[in-house]
């Protein structure tokens, strides 16, 4: 389900998962479980390094096949929250697989793209079960990346309901 909180400059998801705090702390933290589900349909993750803690940086790959070929795309950014099983706080910005930030119109986005996005997940158990909410900030409500994130974690229920002892 995606609530548009009335905001256009941020995608505030929320979703339950029939699975403990900790599993979906892990999907989120641990690069094999992000790599299996991060992305929309048709993506997939062959690089996820994550040195989960504040100050610690992030690198990801995304790739789409295309009818020119396989398409990357590189992610960069830094955690500044981090408390685990509860909130995980991280920057985002597009990069070179260096981690070199690159500036929106370098890629081709469109104007008023920021460099920087921000993304937030919240966790609480709710007896047993998951609430999940993540807010990308930066990120408009009704933008292709709004559908991307439906997709993963549309991926991520699937993944963690697979991984769950239940």
């Amino acid at each position: 389900m995606i609530d548009n909180d009335g905001s256009r400059d941020a995608v505030v998801i929320e979703r339950s998962f029939d699975a403990p705090v900790g599993l979906i702390w892990q999907m989120w933290t641990d690069p094999h479980h992000f790599k299996a589900w991060y992305g929309p349909n048709g993506a997939t993750v062959p690089v996820a390094k994550m040195d989960v803690r504040v100050g610690g940086t992030r690198l990801v790959c995304m790739e789409m096949q295309t009818p020119d070929g396989a398409m990357q795309m590189w992610f960069t950014g830094e955690y500044r929250e981090v408390v685990e099983n509860q909130r995980l706080v991280y920057t985002e910005s597009m990069s070179d697989e260096n981690g070199n930030v690159l500036s929106p119109a370098d890629i081709g986005m469109p104007d008023g793209h920021p460099v920087t996005t921000e993304v937030s997940v919240e966790l609480e158990d709710i007896d047993g079960r998951t609430k999940m909410v993540m807010t990308h900030a930066g990120i408009p409500g009704e933008s292709p990346g709004a559908a991307g994130w439906a997709m993963a974690l549309d991926k991520l229920a699937a993944y963690a309901g697979a991984h769950s002892d239940r």
